[in-house]
């Protein structure tokens, strides 16, 4: 997966330096570009999240105009109702405001805990995609 996040930055870079170079039409002769692209990282083990935010990182970087929206979720930190839950969501979501950095993981990218609701999900992405082609 992470190959081709990488693979996608690689060739907005590429065609954005084709414009500005002017040996390109914007990528218009490709029949493919990605204008947009979601990744979910969902692991149980916070191990699995301290392993790949180094690549989350260096995409989050390069992705300089902002085309892969990234999320990491850990699904054994959250327990509906739990209070401390719900004050540990609240601190690591303070010290992202501040800083920038998601105190667990350690990466630019947040960490949501428990699943992804995929309803909402999905439903958000039709909704900032009406009358867009999406998949």
């Amino acid at each position: 997966m992470i190959s081709i996040i990488k693979d996608i930055i690689t060739n907005a870079r590429r065609l954005d330096g084709d414009v500005e170079s002017g040996n390109g039409n914007g990528g218009d002769a490709s029949p493919f570009r990605t204008r947009r692209a979601y990744f979910y990282w969902v692991t149980r083990e916070q191990g699995s999240l301290e392993w790949f935010c180094g690549v989350m990182d260096e995409v989050a970087e390069a992705d300089e105009r902002r085309i892969i929206e990234l999320h990491n979720h850990c699904t054994s930190v959250y327990e509906k109702g739990d209070a401390r839950s719900a004050l540990i969501a609240m601190l690591q979501s303070l010290h992202y405001a501040k800083n920038g950095i998601d105190v667990v993981s350690g990466s630019r990218v947040m960490t949501h805990f428990g699943r992804p609701n995929w309803a909402q999900v999905y439903q958000r992405i039709a909704d900032e995609n009406k009358e867009k082609r999406v998949g």
